[in-house]
């Protein structure tokens, strides 16, 4: 058996994946550059350490739950003047996640807040941090599927435990009255403790409506947020809707120059009955 094949098979039994990949490559290259043994030997270390730090990245990436990839560099600034980058690069900097903060995104559909709460989170993913993300909607159906207290600890613990939590839609929850108690719980339980992003339509004056009418809820929750937290208002037109204009505009248009028909008759494939 050759040396090559018999470091192959101990590396394979000890699960060094990424030595196993790159020592045949490192011990040309030390051959070639004369490296002794103790540089070949921190060289090997070095990829070995590199792998785990990625396949530890991609973990936490899967587990965070984004729906789609996205990056800062990708946010397009010039559309959104309102919002300086150099402002929001702040938020990216593990700081961010240490003093357990909170940031607070807020707009119509499409301005991009979604994309900079991934992007946000997918960096402190790559920080080292633990990241979790959900819509409010989705936590809004696991409280109400929730049969006992035990179950709903399940849910808010692992929400509660993580460096940062992204509640993504605020604005389009399912009103319930025991989702307003349970959310104030969540916020409350990161408090001072865990940074957390949230994104949503609606304006701070109206988050009262989405707990129930609960005003006082409401207070507590946002003096929670805003004590050691930042709100930002995006404006302008969807991203999703660009050069889409004269399509909405046409169909609007349609719409209003041929209105269904209330008659009696069951409406026709592709009608609009509101």
């Amino acid at each position: 058996m050759s040396v090559t094949t018999s470091l192959d098979q101990k590396l394979a039994q000890l699960k060094l994946s990424r030595m196993r990949e790159v020592v045949s490559s490192l011990i040309e290259a030390a051959e070639q550059h004369q490296l002794g043994y103790a540089e070949f030997l921190d060289e090997l270390l070095n990829e070995e350490l590199l792998g785990r730090q990625e396949n530890q990245t991609r973990r936490k990436l899967k587990a965070a739950g984004f729906p789609y990839a996205a990056t800062l560099e990708q946010f397009d600034f010039n559309l959104r003047p309102e919002l300086k980058r150099s402002v929001m690069v702040r938020f990216f900097d593990s700081a961010f996640v240490e003093k357990a903060g909170a940031l607070l995104l807020i707009g119509p559909s499409g301005v991009g807040k979604t994309h900079l709460a991934i992007a946000l989170g997918t960096r402190m993913v790559q920080l080292g941090y633990s990241v979790r993300f959900l819509t409010a909607q989705q936590f809004a159906n696991g409280v109400l599927a929730a049969e006992g207290r035990t179950a709903l600890e399940c849910l808010l613990t692992p929400l509660i435990r993580c460096d940062l939590l992204i509640l993504d839609e605020f604005g389009y929850l399912n009103v319930e009255a025991q989702v307003g108690p349970a959310l104030y719980e969540l916020v409350s339980g990161r408090y001072t403790r865990r940074a957390t992003v949230i994104t949503s339509n609606k304006s701070l004056a109206t988050w009262g409506e989405l707990v129930g009418g609960d005003t006082a809820l409401m207070m507590a929750i946002l003096d929670r947020l805003l004590h050691h937290g930042e709100v930002f208002y995006l404006r302008g037109a969807s991203y999703r809707m660009r050069g889409k204009e004269p399509l909405m505009l046409g169909g609007l248009a349609a719409a209003a120059a041929s209105p269904p028909s209330i008659s009696g008759g069951a409406p026709e494939m592709g009608q609009d009955v509101g």
